[in-house]
């Protein structure tokens, strides 16, 4: 089964601390086993903010083994579908979220995330969750 790795998680485990070793080795053997789903939207909230170009480019090289999986002029309908109904339901999101969420229910995809928000998403639109 393949996994939507959430910015979040990417973030953690790229820290240096170690209170993140939970996620940096569920990482790693999502890594290992090629189930790594990596969506645009995502590597791009990753490669955002880096201060350093040199780390930066470091990063950008590291992510290139992560093809973007291909997002559908349907998923970004379906993301605005899902935005619309939280809304209606008083759960805020963002458009990357609801991007996340509906590609990875498209392709039966779980999300790996911390990001409490999911939580809410998947009460209305029926997300898995991973981890």
């Amino acid at each position: 089964m393949r996994v939507v790795v959430d910015t979040n998680i990417w973030s953690l485990a790229l820290r240096r601390t170690g209170s993140n070793i939970k996620h940096r080795e569920l990482l790693s053997t999502l890594i290992e086993e090629g189930l790594v789903v990596m969506l645009g939207p995502i590597r791009q909230e990753i490669l955002s903010g880096i201060k350093s170009k040199e780390q930066y480019h470091i990063l950008k090289n590291y992510l290139s083994e992560f093809p973007d999986f291909n997002i559908t002029t349907h998923d970004y309908e379906k993301a605005a579908e899902y935005f619309n109904l939280c809304r209606s339901k008083g759960i805020q999101g963002s458009n990357t979220d609801f991007l996340i969420c509906s590609v990875a229910l498209r392709n039966e995809f779980p999300i790996y995330t911390i990001d409490n928000d999911f939580n809410n998403y998947k009460k209305v639109i029926g997300i898995k969750l991973y981890g």
